[in-house]
């Protein structure tokens, strides 16, 4: 038998064991506790891989407006990026008994346990991003990463083009590529770069989510290929440390820099310039829309099992007119 599979499937029935357990104490003091359990199928739980993350922290801002809007309590449990935390996680909300549970999950791989054991206790689980390799789920949330990768991938082929530099390479600072996401955001853009007949450097992917991990993997990209002209950063909340990078090694006006996602200041390095560009997704208007796919579910209605939200490709020449949704719905600016 396959090791990783004997660990998965011992690890799987541990944590059933303890749902298990955990449900038998349910019933037994269902009958002293009535009010109680009816005021808790009443609230929801946002899984999260690491809400310290910007990105995910803005998603949960959304899932909560739509909460309060349909009249659900909400608690986040954040994994910190720790799949066996995830797991522990999984299991407190079943020991609660609530409503549902919305997942972003830390892998792909890692929420198909989440959903066997969500399915075990009879409780619906909608997916907001990432995505899973198999289980039972009531709707997935997610952005079409494949094209806005491609739509970003176009416009640096393009502003290298313009620059004269297309015979350059250009380097990747990825997500975890056996994330769902990951997989795609990569694929969207090398199909742009391939197109344009620009060359791949190395893709290194984030582990710790630092911005001194970014900066390591920018500086050793920067250093192994002298014609490196362009940086691609799957993800916004570290780009200091490709920035610092870049500026270290004194090519401050010769490696282009440009991002998946976004964070307030590029409100203004976009137009400066300092940013080629930003393909934002936008984590607000998901998390809201993951809550009302699963209000719709436990209301007997009818609910779309993908739902996909396009990515925002924001450059110099747009950034001013789409100013309104960037705030509210990719930073999570709630104005009242």
């Amino acid at each position: 038998m396959n090791f990783s599979r004997f660990l998965f499937g011992f690890v799987f029935l541990f944590m059933l064991s303890l749902l298990n357990a955990a449900q038998i104490q349910t019933v037994s003091s269902s009958n002293d506790n009535m009010n109680t359990n009816q005021q808790s199928k009443k609230k929801l739980v946002y899984l999260v891989s690491d809400i310290r993350i910007p990105f995910w922290d803005i998603m949960a801002r959304g899932i909560k407006n739509g909460s309060d809007s349909l009249g659900y309590d909400f608690v986040i449990y954040s994994a910190q990026n720790d799949s066996k935390k995830e797991l522990e996680l999984t299991v407190k909300a079943i020991r609660n008994n609530v409503a549902g549970i919305i997942v972003s999950p830390t892998n792909s791989s890692a929420c198909v346990t989440i959903l066997k054991l969500a399915k075990s206790a009879g409780i619906p689980v909608v997916i907001s991003d990432i995505g899973t390799d198999g289980g039972e789920y009531v709707s997935y949330i997610s952005s079409n990463n494949k094209d806005g990768a491609y739509k970003i991938g176009k416009m640096l082929a393009n502003r290298m083009i313009e620059l004269g530099w297309q015979d350059g390479k250009v380097g990747i600072v990825a997500i975890p590529q056996k994330r769902r996401n990951g997989q795609a955001r990569t694929a969207g853009f090398m199909k742009a770069m391939d197109e344009a007949g620009i060359k791949g450097a190395a893709i290194k992917q984030q582990v710790t989510w630092t911005e001194e991990e970014t900066y390591k993997h920018s500086m050793e990209m920067i250093s192994k290929y002298p014609d490196l002209k362009a940086i691609w950063l799957q993800s916004s909340n570290r780009y200091m440390g490709a920035l610092k990078a870049i500026r270290d090694a004194g090519k401050k006006d010769e490696i282009l820099l440009i991002s998946f996602d976004a964070e307030p200041e590029f409100l203004d390095l976009i137009p400066k310039g300092i940013l080629v560009g930003a393909a934002m997704q936008q984590p607000y208007l998901m998390g809201k829309e993951a809550v009302f796919a699963l209000d719709n579910h436990l209301n007997g209605k009818k609910v779309k099992k993908n739902l996909q939200l396009p990515i925002l490709a924001i450059s110099t020449k747009n950034i001013k007119e789409k100013l309104p949704v960037i705030e509210l719905n990719v930073l999570g600016i709630e104005t009242k």
